[in-house]
């Protein structure tokens, strides 16, 4: 049992390519790359500059996200060679929260600037945005073009190719994988209740192994991270005896 509308939406969505460049290898390994996965994004790590350019020599990336701090080259000095070669998004992370060097940093050419310990979400974020002004606008989805009509403005919509969610007062909500899956299906609907099988079909190859708590526990998250984030009433509503829908536009 397959939702054949999600399959082709998620064989036909391109992944943004980012490379991780991050000496500390528990905190590459254990949490940036496996985290930005979750986010949708195609991730190759490097523990050095020499390693990230072997990288590039075999492929390209569209964002790369780099420590100021490595062991064979200062990273605002890999930030300018990068700069100089390409046009790609740069994301600096650093422990250093000296003003000097995040100004540095944006005058050498970084995209943008974060302070450790990352936070996998607003770093996810921040990729989406850089990604969406690197493609020079908004991306929607069919599905959201379909639910949304001429305009999103002051509704809730999907942007970024579905990965991240926007709110009618424009706050922007990085998704998982999982998470963007069940979204694209309840917009999709245009406002008609989705039922709880169609639901766990976007979300699963094999809908017999899956427990149809995961599903509750997954809306009961992002509900709760939509109101974190914005304050606004979420549009993730249960449809009694159904399953869920998607409210795009919240009445007053």
């Amino acid at each position: 049992m397959k939702n054949p509308d999600h399959t082709t939406h998620r064989r036909s969505a391109t992944p943004a390519r980012v490379a991780v460049l991050e000496d500390d290898h528990d905190l590459r390994e254990g949490i940036l790359v496996p985290g930005l996965r979750d986010f949708g994004f195609d991730i190759t790590s490097a523990g050095t500059a020499a390693e990230l350019y072997r990288h590039m020599l075999k492929q390209s990336f569209d964002m790369v996200v780099l420590d100021i701090g490595l062991p064979d080259e200062d990273g605002l000095s890999v930030v300018r060679h990068l700069r100089e070669l390409s046009d790609l998004g740069i994301v600096m992370l650093t422990g250093n929260h000296g003003r000097l060097d995040r100004i540095q940093a944006l005058r050498d050419g970084a995209d943008a600037y974060l302070s450790k310990p990352a936070d996998v979400e607003v770093l996810a974020a921040t990729l989406h945005s850089l990604s969406r002004r690197l493609r020079g606008g908004t991306v929607e989805t069919p599905s959201t073009v379909a639910a949304m009509g001429d305009s999103a403005r002051g509704r809730w919509h999907l942007d970024t190719d579905g990965w991240c969610l926007v709110s009618p007062r424009n706050s922007v909500i990085a998704l998982t994988v999982p998470e963007r899956s069940l979204l694209n299906v309840l917009i999709a609907s245009a406002g008609a209740p989705v039922g709880r099988e169609t639901l766990i079909a976007a979300l699963t190859e094999d809908v017999y192994d899956f427990d149809p708590h995961r599903l509750d526990m997954l809306i009961h998250r992002l509900r709760r991270k939509i109101d974190d984030q914005t304050g606004e009433a979420s549009p993730l509503l249960t449809a009694r005896g159904t399953g869920y829908v998607f409210v795009a536009e919240m009445q007053h």
